[in-house]
């Protein structure tokens, strides 16, 4: 082996993804992760423009040419590269000059994860800090509001002319709904009573509910993995954060007035994955998709936030309510919208953990 070449396995033994090319930017060596990372063979494409495999911007390729060049040392944070593949990955990369202007060695550290893991989170923070919010509320709330009932119903007692108590029966029904409000935005108190259940019973029976109310409107497509084996978990509130969601996507396409309307249920098994700081070798992942007009983006952001609607009937509790009832599976939602495509993906873990209220 020539000295040249002892390189070759001191970098292809480390974990850290490695590429090397020349001064013209042509791939000299690539090790295993870096292949994993690319989706692509080292071997079958020595030769080629290193800037065919990933597109980051109109830059990229005159930033490394300068620093092969110049010998320039840079470092990019948060580099957005789209594969060959068609894929998409968050990178750091730090691009270092050899030799004596013979090329670049460009180091690769993906933090995909570790964005999904800061973020999964934030919002977990901010799912908790609002819950205790709305616990401290309800309870200031609901106090009152009792008291409020009781007085009007002692008031309609005494009252000498029974045609007033239209106005004590007002203040009753709406301290009622008040406080159906408030018990809502609370959401089921009680811990998931997990069983085996069969995930796509709990997605059928939110289908066949959809169908009623919306009267064969909207069309459900079902896009299943049938060997997708039995979960653990509580169906009643599954079947609950499923509803409220593909509610959601039922009514958006509605309002829209959508002729060709679809609501697109997909199930598949995911492997060697993270929710919060956890790792899962398989989870249950659900998907939800229509085609109606998206979420605005200003809004994307605070949809698990109580009260956020883009509806002007909405109350804004559904998604809260079923991101909540998830959370209780230790699972996770996350949200892609574009006009024409929504997405809401939920992901479950397959093996039986402690509830969580």
């Amino acid at each position: 082996m020539s000295p040249r070449d002892l390189h070759k396995p001191l970098l292809d033994s480390l974990s850290t993804a490695i590429i090397l090319v020349d001064g013209d930017l042509l791939l000299r060596h690539m090790n295993p992760a870096a292949e994993a990372l690319l989706s692509m063979s080292c071997e079958r494409n020595i030769g080629e423009p290193i800037t065919y495999f990933f597109h980051e911007s109109n830059e990229t390729e005159k930033q490394l040419k300068l620093a092969a060049v110049q010998a320039n040392h840079y470092t990019k944070r948060h580099a957005e590269w789209q594969l060959l593949s068609g894929g998409h990955i968050t990178v750091d990369y730090t691009v270092t000059p050899f030799g004596d202007h013979e090329g670049l060695i460009i180091e690769i550290l993906p933090i995909d994860r570790l964005l999904r893991i800061s973020r999964e989170e934030m919002l977990a923070s901010s799912h908790e800090t609002t819950r205790n919010l709305i616990r401290g509320m309800a309870h200031e709330i609901k106090n009152p509001l009792g008291g409020i009932r009781g007085a009007a119903q002692l008031l309609a007692r005494e009252l000498p002319d029974s045609g007033l108590q239209e106005y004590t029966n007002i203040i009753i029904d709406e301290a009622d709904r008040l406080r159906n409000l408030v018990d809502r935005m609370l959401g089921p108190n009680q811990l998931p009573q997990h069983k085996q259940l069969n995930i796509h019973e709990a997605l059928e029976r939110v289908a066949t509910i959809i169908h009623a109310e919306s009267n064969d409107a909207v069309k459900i497509v079902r896009d299943y993995d049938p060997s997708i084996p039995d979960i653990m978990g509580d169906k009643e509130l599954l079947i609950q954060a499923f509803l409220n969601i593909v509610r959601n996507a039922m009514q958006a396409l509605l309002e829209a007035g959508m002729i060709d309307g679809v609501i697109r249920l997909r199930t598949r098994i995911q492997r060697q994955f993270t929710i919060g700081r956890r790792h899962h070798p398989l989870v249950c992942r659900v998907d939800i998709l229509d085609n109606g007009p998206g979420i605005p983006q200003d809004m994307i952001e605070n949809i698990f936030y109580p009260m956020i609607s883009g509806r002007a009937e909405g109350t804004g509790l559904g998604l809260t309510i079923s991101q909540h009832l998830i959370h209780q599976h230790h699972g996770l939602i996350e949200c892609q919208s574009e006009p024409g495509q929504t997405r809401f993906t939920l992901y479950l873990p397959m093996e039986v953990q402690h509830a969580e209220v």
